[in-house]
């Protein structure tokens, strides 16, 4: 759906993000709660392996969730490969195995099948959808409303970090937390987004890049895939994400002060080990634009600091906020209209 103005929709849905916040989070306080109710029901279950299933944005969030499930829950986790299941028919076994399915629509034919076919072969299933009454909802065991509304822009934002927030209260709640921690969240995500005429100065300096390189570490590598996938969609760029690590062997053979990096840096375990990846990029004079702690944004050619006192598991909410604005800003630029990228609809059914 094009907006009057270029951008205009996914201006207001990236501005909706802290208030989405705020209700999730309050709703999850609750003992009857989707979250609660979901969380009691999986714990009882005692999975030995998660499987998560996505495309998209939701694949991000289903990185993130991965990377919350192995360190928050200690348990082993994948990401699931829906065609084995769905074109090539595997049947695996199942048995003490929880998938979850996270779409926004909840109507991809493919992650239905998926839920259900993981259903039949012994696994508890979760849906976290935007759409309560999806397909995918009713495939499911159990099923969470992720409460970001209607969402009309094509690129996802809102309904991403929601995604995000969800799985870290369900995840911290199978583990005995409260959520506490996320109190302050909608509050930082207000700040952080004010500085969007900063954003906008970014966006012009890299207008005419054909190409760029996004990276990051740990928690914030989930970001990094995020922050390329919304610039290919709005302003299509070739952009290709890259954990750190994986950046520091063949593929730093192309960064050059043509070749814009955006880095994500943030102020935990993953943070400091990109250290030695900023040091590289320097080395290549590398045109680096990093949303990160102080001490990174200094070492960067731009940047946008990062709220200190963010634990780590929870600074991907914050750290995509910069990148979805800076996608919005950029696509305008290059005079386009990211509410309504070309070849693009809001609902990819794929089998």
């Amino acid at each position: 759906m094009a907006s009057s103005r270029p951008g205009q929709l996914m201006a207001a849905e990236i501005a909706e993000q802290p208030e989405v916040w705020r209700g999730l989070i309050g709703h999850a306080r609750g003992a009857s709660s989707e979250v609660a109710a979901a969380a009691k029901r999986i714990a009882a279950h005692r999975p030995r392996f998660v499987i998560f299933v996505a495309r998209g944005s939701s694949d991000h969030a289903a990185l993130y969730g991965k990377y919350l499930a192995e360190i928050v829950l200690k348990l082993p986790c994948g990401l699931a490969s829906p065609s084995t299941l769905t074109a090539y028919r595997a049947r695996p076994d199942l048995r003490d195995v929880l998938m979850v399915g996270i779409s926004q629509s909840g109507s991809s034919p493919d992650l239905v099948e998926s839920l259900e076919v993981a259903h039949g072969c012994g696994a508890l299933t979760i849906a976290l959808t935007n759409r309560p009454d999806s397909p995918l909802d009713q495939a499911a065991d159990l099923s969470i409303d992720i409460q970001a509304g209607p969402e009309l822009a094509v690129a996802a934002t809102k309904s991403y970090t929601a995604q995000l927030l969800t799985l870290y209260l369900l995840l911290d709640r199978i583990n005995g937390g409260a959520g506490a921690e996320t109190a302050e969240l909608p509050d930082l995500a207000n700040a952080l987004l004010s500085r969007g005429r900063e954003i906008a100065e970014v966006a012009q300096r890299y207008r005419f890049a054909q190409r760029l390189v996004t990276t990051g570490r740990g928690y914030s590598y989930p970001t990094a895939r995020e922050a390329a996938l919304k610039l290919m969609e709005t302003s299509y760029m070739s952009a290709q994400a890259f954990s750190g690590a994986d950046l520091m062997h063949g593929p730093l053979a192309v960064i050059d002060p043509q070749v814009p990096v955006l880095a994500v840096v943030n102020s935990g375990i993953g943070g400091s080990a990109m250290q030695d990846v900023l040091h590289r990029l320097a080395e290549q004079d590398a045109d680096v634009f990093c949303v990160g702690t102080p001490a990174a944004v200094a070492a960067s050619t731009v940047g946008i600091e990062l709220p200190a006192q963010v634990p780590e598991a929870l600074s991907p909410l914050l750290e995509i906020l910069p990148f979805q604005q800076l996608a919005r800003h950029l696509a305008i630029a290059r005079g386009g209209d990211p509410d309504s990228p070309r070849g693009l609809q809001k609902v990819t059914e794929t089998r």
